[in-house]
Formats: C-alpha cells, sequence, structure tokens
C-alpha cells in the first residue's frame, strides 16, 4: 500500500534548484495551484445521490484505498450486480510480484462498494472465488444492513501519511475497531505495547532498507510519484508528495529528487519518528493464502479504515515487512500467527487532516 518520501529528503530541493538554476524557475511556473486541486479532488467526493445510479455506487468504490494509488481495477455493470476485475495494466511487479495487494485493494473498493449500495436501501453481498480468474462480485438483493457510521466515513477516509500527535486510543474505541474489522477468514492484531510496537518497528524499517537498495521497486515507485498539483490532476492517480508536507516542484526535477536523496536512512527517521507518534500498529492476517483471501484481507483493512474515521482517526499503510517475503515469518511469529501469511500492516492514532488523494473519472475505470 502507499508510502511517500519523508519532507527532508525533498525539502533538499532548496540546494537542487541551485544547481538546476533558470531551468527550474521555468517548471515553477506551471505546476498549478492546491486550490485547483483540492477543487478536482472534491468532485470525485460529493454525496451519493439518494437514489444513485450503478455509476454513483462506482465512485463510491473507487474512493477505497489501493496500493501506491494505482487504482488497479475494472468494474463491469451488470443489472443486479457489479463485478470487479484486476487491471493488468496497473500491476506493480516490484513491489507486488504476486497481486497479493492487488487483491486486497479490491477487497477494499467491494467493500465501499456494498456499503454505498446498503445505505441506499439495496442489500449487497460480495464474492469471490479462490482463483485470480474469479472476478470480486458486489450482488444486488435481501435485506440492506446499513452501517452509517461506516458509509458516511467513505468520501472523508484518506492514508495520513504524517507524524501523529501519540495519544493513546481507549479500550472502547479498540474494541469498536476490532467488530468493524469483524471479516470471516481474516484475523486482526492489535499492537498498542511499546515493546512489541519496537519490534514491529524494526522489521518495518529492515523491509524498508531491503526495498530501496533495489533498483526496480525505486523506479517503479518513482513512476507513480507525481509532484505538482497539475501533475497529479492530469493523471487522477499516483502518490501526490505535497500530501506528505513535500513541496511543490516540477516533474522533472522531483525525479532527480529522488534519484539523489532518496535514502533508506532518510526514509528510516522518517518512519520511526511516525511509529512513535501513533497509538499503535493493526496486522491483519488472513487463514489462507491466495486471491479470496487477499481480497478478505483487504475488506477488513477497509473496514477497519472507515471506523477509524468516523472515530476521529487517522490512519496510514507500514506494508514493508509483509512485501518482503523474508520478514514476514517473524512478523507472523511476533504477532502470534506462526505459520500464515501477513496480509496488511497499519499504524494508526489521532493527527491532522491532509488534503485527499486524486481519483480518476468512473468512465475510465469501466470495462
Amino acid at each position: 500500500m502507499p508510502r511517500l518520501p519523508s519532507r527532508r529528503t525533498l525539502l533538499t530541493t532548496a540546494g537542487a534548484l541551485a544547481v538546476i538554476g533558470g531551468a527550474a524557475a521555468v517548471g515553477l511556473q506551471s505546476l498549478g495551484g492546491m486550490a485547483d486541486y483540492d477543487a478536482a479532488v472534491a468532485a470525485g467526493r460529493g454525496p451519493l445521490a439518494s437514489r444513485p445510479e450503478m455509476r454513483d455506487l462506482i465512485r463510491y468504490a473507487t474512493l477505497a484505498a489501493n496500493s501506491h494509488n494505482s487504482q488497479p481495477w475494472r468494474f463491469r455493470l451488470f443489472e443486479e450486480r457489479i463485478t470487479i476485475m484486476p487491471d493488468p495494466a496497473r500491476r506493480l511487479p516490484a513491489v507486488d510480484p504476486d497481486d497479493h495487494h492487488l487483491w486486497a485493494s479490491l477487497g477494499c473498493a467491494a467493500e465501499n462498494l456494498a456499503l454505498a449500495a446498503r445505505s441506499r436501501g439495496r442489500g449487497a453481498e460480495i464474492r469471490s472465488g479462490p482463483q485470480t480468474v474469479d472476478p470480486v462480485t458486489v450482488a444486488f438483493g435481501g435485506a440492506p444492513a446499513a452501517e452509517p457510521d461506516l458509509f458516511g466515513a467513505i468520501p472523508l477516509r484518506q492514508s495520513t501519511r504524517t507524524d501523529y500527535d501519540g495519544r493513546a486510543v481507549g479500550t472502547a474505541e479498540l474494541r469498536a475497531l476490532e467488530a468493524a474489522a469483524a471479516v470471516p477468514g481474516v484475523d486482526l492484531v492489535l499492537v498498542t505495547d511499546r515493546p512489541r510496537i519496537d519490534r514491529l518497528r524494526d522489521l518495518i524499517l529492515a523491509g524498508n532498507g531491503v526495498q530501496l537498495a533495489d533498483p526496480a521497486f525505486r523506479n517503479e515507485l518513482k513512476s507513480w510519484l507525481r509532484f505538482n498539483p497539475r501533475q497529479a490532476i492530469a493523471t487522477g492517480d499516483g502518490l501526490f508528495s505535497v500530501l506528505s508536507g513535500n513541496p511543490n516542484v516540477p516533474t522533472f526535477l522531483g525525479s532527480l529528487l529522488i534519484d539523489w536523496f532518496l535514502t533508506a536512512a532518510a526514509e528510516n527517521d522518517k518512519y520511526a519518528r511516525q511509529i512513535a507518534s501513533s497509538a499503535g500498529l493493526a496486522v491483519f492476517v488472513a487463514e489462507r493464502d491466495g486471491p479470496d483471501h487477499w481480497m478478505r484481507a483487504g475488506r477488513a483493512s477497509q473496514r477497519f479504515a472507515l471506523k477509524a474515521t468516523a472515530l476521529g482517526l487517522k490512519h496510514a499503510f507500514l506494508n514493508q515487512p509483509v512485501e518482503v517475503a523474508r520478514l514476514r515469518p517473524e512478523l507472523a511469529t511476533l504477532v502470534g500467527l506462526a505459520g500464515r501469511r501477513p496480509n496488511i500492516v497499519m499504524r494508526f492514532g489521532h493527527g491532522p487532516a491532509m488534503p485527499y488523494s486524486a481519483r480518476r473519472p468512473v468512465e475510465t475505470v469501466l470495462a
């Protein structure tokens, strides 16, 4: 799931601008403004119609969490169901070689879609099969069983990749998060004691070091970074660096800065600080390994994120120890589920609101 270079990494922009000189000054004139960006993003997060068409339900589905904000989904409309299929053009082969995160992202979108349908009086059941050829299906019918707090959080949820304020989350809130994230076939382990948080932090930092030493990972990450509002609006996807407090820079300069200054040491300092400021970490572990259960883990994490949002909490993904295969067994042992594959790691706590990430128009995700 998403991660961005640290503010410290990109704040070396001043020195780089001095080197780039006049070329950067020309580029800075065409970056676009945050007001335009915010307006474009807000248009896709408007209220759901009281009698929504299927395309409006899909709009809410696309607000789900997904890896690198790659939005790797295609939706096909039928009279009584919507199927969600992988978009192979948006795979992430370096960070997600077996499409684990892709299927988790489809689960996140399916959960949003079902919640939106139920909020408007339509029953909705999520189905999937064990193979990669089986699409995820949201079938309509039956009792709606609306969950207004989760539905209301859909347009407000965001992965908040910044420091939190260090406050603890109360026991009642933790129990509410666990209850919301209950999806058959998925276990949620909440890590709130500092010794285990520190051990999990060390796994996250180790995974980050492995990934940033891999040229393929770095190139893939760089291809999904958006460095200014104009670029972020034009693509409607990717990781907008400004959302982590980094400065607007021309696209060509942002790419150079990543090459020059994205280091494991700087990123690990950022992650260690952010973890220390969080109330805890949530680890999602499916009972089985395969697309169906990866999708279920995505559903559980989406429900957790929506409940956190409804409770006024923030969250962000720290998936390095599930993305680096050799670290998974140690992570599974740490959370008491040895022998299983961990799926998703999130931090959570009290933090500030940040600008929202962009989404592509519904027309571009229809199959």
